[in-house]
């Protein structure tokens, strides 16, 4: 017979004594397989699932096993074969799902990390670029949903990881071509494209870009989740219609270490899905967030980095937030229900700012107003629980960044103008004969602005990591 050896474990705090010699593990360690994933990926690490498969579109196939030998070479194929907790690794290459229709639903709790080279030997999410860049052959069939769309509800603690993808719409969407002396185009000297089109504009005496580019209200993720959702070391370029748009249904979101560029309505848009404050928990750190754009040319609503919802927990830290159209933070959404407004946890603190058109914090000031608060304010906004070390970047990390940043588009932001005029003539045909028929009488209005939603060159994007260190996304290991 085996003599019972006593022994003492002190791990988290924790007394385990009077352990034999057939059971000295500690039952902390039987975690279960959602327990390893989200404690694997909290710690920055990339999991080790209930399996691994293998995708690569240059040497993969649609028939294949999945396995690092014989790879699957559809990324959309590769989310179909794998079971739940499975990590999905991709190598470098441009990645348009099923008969590359231009996007990818995610339905299940899986891993999925890019960057690998094409061997899997290397990851390196800079060097080795794993896309989902539509272009406009993907126009027709890109459906109605995000470049990737994540719909994955029914377990609280499931875990689902976004790692090392790069998000562009840039060769889908439709700009005008950079005509700098043509004002229809809104091409600062140097850009690459003319303005984004929107939805129902069809500018006249220029050309576009893409002539056939789309002009849908499409994000670059989009989507529902509920459980352990992370999403980290990506980029999110040139998007049309957000470039993070989702709703939480209870859990927890961590978007970090991610550059967004050059995206339209807001960097990060996360909603509330339960009626049940305190349910949903969001962390925003550690980001690179430029140019974000307004709705329309107009500039005269969204434009944020990013936004608080309702009912939503967030943390926002360790970010940089440069040159919104509107506004870097958006804290103006108020719960109607003052119970569930006074439980919410809104924070931000240790946030770089610069460029920021109206301010760095936008509120509600009452009558349908805003109000524009700067960083050394952020004190006094009784919104924010957590506050300290906000501000402005000073000189030297001004000029630090701006060595980083594409200087022609920089240079535009800083100096965009904009006109408007309108026309009305009573007498004109049309309307003589709206008036007979008892109608309103119309006249045109015409906007013209320097530069809008322009498109960001693509390789200048990957500069962005680790231009201020110790804020924003750093070098990518």
């Amino acid at each position: 017979m085996k003599k019972s050896i006593l022994c003492t474990f002190l791990v988290a705090g924790l007394t385990l004594s009077s352990y034999s010699s057939n059971n000295l593990q500690p039952k902390l360690n039987e975690m279960s397989e959602n327990e390893k994933l989200a404690e694997a990926t909290a710690a920055g690490e990339i999991p080790t699932g209930t399996e691994t498969l293998y995708v690569s579109v240059s040497r993969g196939g649609n028939r294949n096993d999945g396995s690092q030998a014989a790879p699957i070479k559809d990324l959309q194929k590769a989310i179909d074969k794998a079971p739940e907790g499975a990590v999905i690794r991709v190598a470098e290459g441009n990645y348009l799902g099923n008969l590359d229709q231009g996007w990818v639903k995610l339905n299940k709790y899986v891993s999925i990390v890019g960057g690998y080279s094409d061997d899997f030997s290397q990851r390196d999410p800079i060097k080795y670029r794993t896309t989902m860049r539509p272009g406009v052959e993907q126009k027709m069939t890109s459906g109605n949903q995000g470049v990737l769309d994540i719909r994955v509800v029914g377990k609280r603690d499931g875990v689902i990881l976004i790692d090392g993808i790069i998000f562009d719409r840039g060769q889908i969407n439709a700009y005008v071509i950079p005509a700098y002396d043509n004002p229809v185009a809104s091409a600062p000297e140097g850009c690459e494209t003319g303005r984004i089109v929107g939805v129902g504009e069809s500018p006249q005496g220029v050309p576009m870009v893409q002539p056939e580019g789309m002009k849908s209200a499409f994000q670059l993720i989009s989507g529902e989740a509920e459980g352990k959702l992370t999403i980290r070391n990506c980029v999110f370029l040139n998007g049309y219609h957000y470039a993070i748009q989702m709703t939480l249904k209870g859990g927890h979101i961590d978007i970090n270490n991610n550059v967004f560029v050059a995206n339209r309505m807001s960097a990060c848009q996360i909603s509330h899905g339960l009626a049940l404050p305190n349910t949903s928990k969001l962390e925003f750190h550690n980001n690179t967030v430029l140019f974000t754009w307004c709705r329309t040319k107009h500039m005269e609503d969204m434009g944020y980095g990013f936004r608080y919802m309702t009912g939503m927990d967030a943390d926002v830290y360790n970010n940089i937030f440069g040159c919104s159209n509107y506004g870097a933070l958006d804290r103006t959404y108020i719960d109607a229900d003052k119970t569930k407004e006074a439980k919410r946890v809104t924070s931000a603190w240790d946030n770089l700012f610069f460029g920021n058109r109206n301010g760095d914090l936008v509120l509600p000031s009452g009558g349908g107003g805003w109000t524009y608060v700067l960083a050394k304010n952020f004190e006094d906004a009784e919104q924010l629980v957590k506050y300290e070390n906000n501000r402005e970047m000073n000189e030297a990390e001004v000029k630090a960044i701006s060595k980083k940043i594409d200087a022609p588009y920089l240079k535009g932001f800083i100096g965009i103008t904009g006109t408007q005029t309108s026309s009305f003539n009573p007498n004109s045909s049309i309307n003589q004969f709206r008036s007979a028929l008892g109608m309103n009488m119309q006249g045109t209005e015409t906007v013209r602005v320097s530069m809008y939603g322009n498109r960001y060159p693509y390789e200048k994007a990957f500069e962005l990591f680790g231009a201020i260190e110790g804020y924003g996304a750093q070098v990518i290991k």
